[in-house]
């Protein structure tokens, strides 16, 4: 498919240089970057699970979980 880009003119002049230097044309040199970008979007974007502890185990009897101030005293005392 042919198109027209609208390039920055350094931009422009650095990507020829690094396409002769790699000894590919600037349309290859273009795509493969476009791939990359496209491969890293779309592990972006997908959804991580997140991990779950199936232990088990829990908060000390009278700890209030709720309490950031209640559990970082209980870390110091431990």
């Amino acid at each position: 498919m042919k198109t027209t880009l609208d390039l920055n003119d350094t931009l422009f002049t650095e990507a020829k240089a690094l396409a002769a230097q790699q000894r590919i044309s600037l349309t290859r040199l273009i795509e493969e970057s476009l791939q990359l970008r496209l491969k890293a979007q779309s592990r972006a974007r997908k959804p991580q699970a997140l991990p779950v502890y199936r232990g088990k185990g829990g908060l000390v009897a009278g700890l209030d979980g709720r309490s950031n101030k209640a559990l970082l005293d209980a870390a110091d005392d431990a």
